[in-house]
């Protein structure tokens, strides 16, 4: 039963992604964003904000640092998510993301002195080959020539400014009810994003692009973090991890399922490189020097 908890988040969180390719054309990326995160702050007011306000005190002293994640994991990763989308596959997007695991480990090795293992040398050159080989459409020689996909690149740095999220969420372990700090993330996010949304054009909520809002709101922000952390409390943090390598393989079958993606070959071997990368730097923590 508490493997359930990892599963519920991985799907809904891969479903968000098909979600975010959907709404391509529908609303306007810096629209969904602010939506999506106003709706939330406003649906955890009335449970968070006075238990929030009454630990004031205690929260004070890292405000800066909840700004930080916040911008990181909030704005800048999904909004960059929401224009990658207009441009690239939700498959794509899906093995992509997949890498985060693996750069955040990569972060921990060089400023928390974390270790570095067979494993992680490896895995990082398995994993790069294998998302080499699907944002170039199996020919990696296009990338010479054509360079990079536009939207590719767009969701490699949102993959970078969640690898940094999680990475710093490591690093400065605050010791804050969970609740709380999501609750101040999703306020400062709002805040954030304002200024985009204002200059942005408007597409404006209709039937069309409602049920998507909902969705990215209430399930992707609310309910899979919640899951996501009754995970962590049961099967502990490297356990409920791995399930995240879930994530490429899920997504591309809702893709194939929903928006009709064609899963071409190099879809399957640079999304089970790409896998296989991050299971090894996570499993093989043999250390290259002792």
């Amino acid at each position: 039963m508490n493997y359930a908890f990892p599963l519920i988040a991985i799907l809904i969180w891969a479903g968000n992604t098909v979600v975010t390719k959907m709404s391509a054309g529908a609303i306007f990326p810096a629209e969904i964003g602010f939506y999506r995160w106003l709706l939330a702050g406003l649906l955890f007011t009335p449970f968070l904000l006075p238990a929030t306000w009454r630990n004031r005190a205690a929260i004070r002293p890292h405000l800066g640092k909840i700004a930080i994640l916040s911008v990181l994991g909030m704005a800048m990763y999904q909004s960059l998510a929401y224009f990658a989308a207009g441009i690239t596959s939700a498959t794509n997007m899906g093995i992509i993301l997949s890498l985060m695991p693996l750069m955040s480990l990569a972060l921990s090795i060089a400023w928390l002195g974390q270790r570095l293992s067979y494993g992680a040398l490896v895995g990082a050159l398995v994993s790069l080959i294998g998302v080499v080989t699907v944002v170039s459409a199996g020919h990696p020689s296009n990338l010479l020539a054509q360079g990079l996909n536009g939207g590719d690149l767009l969701m490699l740095l949102a993959t970078v400014a969640y690898a940094l999220y999680s990475f710093l969420l490591k690093k400065w372990q605050l010791r804050l009810p969970p609740m709380q700090v999501l609750y101040l993330q999703v306020l400062v996010a709002i805040v954030v994003l304002l200024p985009l949304f204002l200059l942005s054009d408007k597409t404006g909520l209709n039937s069309r692009n409602i049920g998507l809002v909902l969705y990215a709101c209430m399930l992707a922000s609310m309910i899979a973090p919640l899951v996501w952390m009754q995970a962590v409390h049961r099967l502990g943090p490297s356990r409920t991890t791995l399930f995240f390598n879930l994530l490429p393989v899920v997504t591309a079958v809702i893709a194939a399922g929903v928006l009709d993606e064609r899963l071409a070959s190099y879809h399957l071997t640079g999304g089970l490189l790409t896998l296989a990368g991050v299971v090894l730097a996570e499993r093989w923590t043999t250390p290259v020097r002792r």
